[in-house]
């Protein structure tokens, strides 16, 4: 498990264990790590309708990311991997990850390799094989990646707050978790039999559940965050138990997902469903999840194929008119993390405006959308 984070330990990890697998976590944090190896189990507070319930993860180690012949070791002799590092992190692992395949085939090792990217980017599966494919000098290893590595996309619908002090009591590594834990993945990029692993939902084509994620429950989320935040909300189960905002990030989810339904002809009643189960998932209390942490980095989350602006794209391609969307993209602009990056969304808006944010941020054209932002 390439990255021992939120993610990392409270969702992929925690599968694997379950599964029967002994998980080697990577990761550069070295208190992390040693939590790991000395305890070789930690905590995941499930934080359900009925409570909080704590449950053990074991079975598991760390590894130092930061020795790549140690890493790729453990990729050479790996039954299943997965990466949850982040999308900006990957370029820093792809020669290990490089070094870790072209190991595991010089030993001999026949089995192929299906690689889990859980990273919250459309196509992250075939932007990691570009990086690693660089990487590889052996024309046969380039030729084996092809074959015999499957670069599986998962889609991350599991939500985990940042952890508090008081969240870890003591414990590093202790994280709080939704309930929710299915893990539905890309079926058709699966080489080999499917592994076994515990709630691994292979389907096939994959697209839907891709853009269903980021363009409902992803979108929905930051409408929340930035919605809440415009009017003083600091906690996403208070932003979205205000009735203005749930309302506006309800209709338009609804309106992604019949602009959904009729691009890949899905049953509108289902995703009518999640879009409601999603409304009392961000309702949870348990996981204390902030605006800020939901909302940040909207330099990414506005470009043009991510959350936002992907959606209101796809709604104004099947005919529909998302304005909710479009005032909480204009709340987007609007939205303070509390530490301002040079670039940023907020420098850009007050050196050349809202047009300076849509032109060289979103790409948005002219049209009823950027109209209905700037209003």
């Amino acid at each position: 498990m390439y990255g021992a984070g939120n993610i990392g330990r409270g969702f992929i990890g925690q599968l694997f264990s379950e599964s029967g697998y002994e998980v080697a976590f990577v990761d550069v944090n070295m208190e992390v790590i040693g939590r790991l190896n000395a305890d070789r189990a930690y905590p995941v507070v499930i934080c359900g309708g009925g409570g909080l319930r704590e449950v053990s993860v074991g079975n598991v180690r760390g590894v130092d990311g930061s020795d790549p012949d140690a890493v790729a070791a453990e990729i050479a002799d790996a039954s299943v991997m997965a990466t949850a590092v982040g999308v900006n992190v990957l370029p820093r692992i792809a020669s290990t990850l490089a070094k870790g395949l072209s190991l595991r085939w010089s030993s001999g090792n026949p089995e192929p390799l299906n690689i889990i990217v859980c990273e919250n980017m459309v196509g992250a599966n075939r932007h990691l094989k570009g990086l690693i494919e660089a990487c590889l000098a052996d024309a046969g290893d380039k030729a084996r990646l092809s074959s015999d590595v499957g670069f599986v996309e998962a889609s991350i619908g599991r939500m985990v707050p940042v952890m508090t002090p008081e969240m870890q009591a003591g414990n590093a590594l202790r994280v709080y978790v939704e309930e929710y834990c299915s893990l539905p993945v890309d079926g058709d990029a699966i080489v080999g039999p499917v592994p076994p692993i515990k709630n691994l939902l292979p389907y096939a084509p994959f697209d839907f559940h891709i853009k269903r994620k980021l363009y409902v429950h992803n979108m929905g989320h930051a409408l929340t965050a930035y919605l809440g935040h415009l009017v003083g909300h600091e906690l996403i189960w208070e932003a979205i138990e205000d009735p203005n905002v749930q309302l506006s990030v309800l209709k338009s989810m609804l309106c992604v997902g019949y602009a959904l339904s009729k691009e890949y002809g899905a049953d509108f009643a289902e995703l009518y469903l999640h879009a409601e189960d999603l409304i009392a998932r961000f309702g949870n209390k348990a996981l204390n999840d902030t605006v800020r942490r939901v909302g940040n980095d909207t330099l990414r989350k506005l470009s043009p194929d991510d959350r936002l602006i992907g959606a209101l794209g796809l709604c104004r391609k099947h005919g529909l008119r998302n304005d909710h969307l479009a005032m909480g993209i204009a709340a987007a602009m609007l939205f303070d993390a509390g530490d301002p990056k040079p670039g940023d969304v907020r420098e850009i808006l007050a050196a050349g405006g809202p047009g300076a944010v849509l032109d060289g941020v979103c790409r948005l054209e002219a049209g009823e959308d950027r109209d209905a932002i700037l209003r």
